[in-house]
């Protein structure tokens, strides 16, 4: 059941990604609904995994794999339409690419070794798409889709910081390590 979960999530890719580059892919209600989907899915699927006994290593990978398919390929289409930089989905391919590498071959796991910084970023990178969504679904006279827009572009230059934080603090982690042994 938990690997349905992240599997519709795996579905929401390329829907989303699309959206975001493309404001006429998809009907702007719908882009909102994929999101909130892809949001409760992620929330509940290794909650169900735990819940049901099913948790495992190679679930985690399938888990966070889909989530940085998801928020990269989101941002990457935001990026394209000019809504967030286009550093902060490449920082994310680096980040999420150094943090399965040394949880493989530095630390010898089979599950993902997460980090503070780090896992809060995954939390974090949905906010700029929801941020995008809530925006382009609210009313034009209003005055939210400025402020929406200038908040998801906020959130996306404060997560550009963390990020490369978040990549520093992973780079010297086994320096702290060794140093203390």
């Amino acid at each position: 059941m938990a690997n349905l979960l992240t599997s519709i999530r795996l579905l929401l890719i390329l829907p989303v990604a699309g959206a975001m580059a493309q404001r006429d892919f998809l009907a702007d209600w719908l882009l909102a609904i994929f999101l909130i989907l892809a949001i409760v899915t992620d929330y509940y699927d290794g909650i169900v995994a735990r819940a049901q006994g099913t948790a495992s290593a190679r679930g985690q990978i399938f888990d966070h794999s889909t989530d940085f398919l998801f928020v990269t390929s989101g941002l990457a289409g935001a990026a394209y339409a000019e809504l967030v930089p286009w550093v902060l989905p490449v920082l994310i391919v680096l980040a999420f690419s150094q943090y399965v590498l040394d949880s493989h071959f530095l630390y010898h796991q089979k599950s993902l070794r997460m980090s503070f910084l780090g896992r809060w970023n995954g939390v974090f990178y949905f906010g700029p798409l929801l941020l995008i969504a809530t925006a382009r679904i609210s009313p034009e006279n209003s005055g939210l889709y400025p402020l929406l827009m200038t908040l998801a572009s906020l959130l996306a230059y404060g997560l550009i910081i963390s990020t490369l934080l978040s990549i520093v603090d992973r780079a010297i982690a086994p320096l702290r390590h060794s140093s203390g042994d």
